[in-house]
């Protein structure tokens, strides 16, 4: 369950039923960060963490609950954001790792994200500082999130071959639709066929997703984002559309369905602020395409020509 808006967007009471419904249909991951929502006047970007942090101590749930966080995309300093976010420097990496912690009122964080890929730092630099936050008891596992295939292989890489641990979890921007060849996510990355042939490969590596059901985009709530239309687009809509009226689902069950089905499953972070959309995406987790579904809807998804 991704917790963006929580505490900030989303109000106290509501963000912790929320939470309570979530556990009490079974759900244990909960996915924050260090800087939702810093965009919002008054907010530092603590707002979800302490939120996260408040409801686990009053429920009493640290043990029974998983939870990830991400760090290096908050602003720090002077400039526009993203160009001034903190990075992935080993120092800012442990400051951060702390902060985050008396927020959520823990000892470790169970997994921990960089948020965005930093260039500035050499990877080797921010691999030793992840791995060792490991090392120190701080982090259980560590991920990245908007990192490509290749840098995220060779930080993997340097870790192997030095004895450190590893990065477990990649969390990328994914969905059914496929992006337009010419999209432009800025600092976000999308994830694509190297990424998914890596973690094919390597099993021991976690794919997660965020932003995907596109805002509302499948509902009709609002229009496909320019960087998904293109000459597929109506295709894939259309298919997605028959397939969730074969199986009585909402197509962005259906979505859900195609990600935790795939190979590898993808494991789409769920963002809500009503119970009833809580409730339609964990449903999504019984809903089962059949063989022949899945091949209709990969048929109809990608891009021809760009246009």
């Amino acid at each position: 369950m991704g917790t963006l808006p929580f505490g900030s967007v989303v109000d106290g009471p509501t963000s912790f039923a929320l939470l309570d419904r979530f556990v009490e249909r079974g759900g244990t991951f909960i996915d924050t960060a260090n800087c939702y929502c810093f965009w919002r006047d008054g907010s530092d970007g603590g707002d979800s963490e302490r939120l996260v942090g408040r409801w686990l101590a009053d429920r009493g749930l640290h043990d029974e609950i998983t939870v990830a966080t991400k760090i290096g995309a908050l602003p720090s300093g002077d400039g526009e954001w993203p160009g001034n976010r903190e990075g992935l420097a080993p120092g800012t990496v442990r400051t951060a790792v702390e902060g985050s912690l008396r927020r959520l009122g823990r000892d470790t964080v169970d997994l921990l994200y960089g948020h965005i890929d930093d260039p500035a730092t050499p990877l080797e630099e921010s691999t030793e500082a992840f791995a060792q936050l490991v090392s120190d008891g701080l982090v259980d596992q560590i991920g990245m999130s908007n990192q490509s295939a290749p840098r995220f292989a060779t930080a993997r890489d340097i870790a192997h071959r030095a004895g450190l641990p590893s990065f477990a979890a990649i969390q990328q921007r994914h969905t059914y639709l496929a992006p337009a060849p010419e999209a432009d996510f800025d600092y976000q990355v999308a994830l694509d066929d190297e990424m998914l042939a890596y973690a094919t490969a390597h099993q021991d590596v976690t794919v997660l997703a965020y932003s995907s059901l596109l805002n509302g985009a499948y509902s009709g709530a609002k229009p496909v984002p320019p960087e998904y239309r293109h000459d597929a687009t109506d295709t894939s809509l259309r298919v997605l559309a028959d397939v969730a009226r074969e199986l009585g689902a909402t197509a962005g069950q259906v979505v859900y369905a195609w990600m935790l089905q795939g190979s590898p499953m993808i494991v789409p972070l769920v963002g809500v602020s009503t119970t009833a959309q809580l409730d339609e995406a964990l449903d999504a987790v019984d809903l089962k395409l059949s063989d022949e579904h899945v091949k209709r809807l990969d048929a109809a998804r990608a891009p021809v020509s760009g246009a």
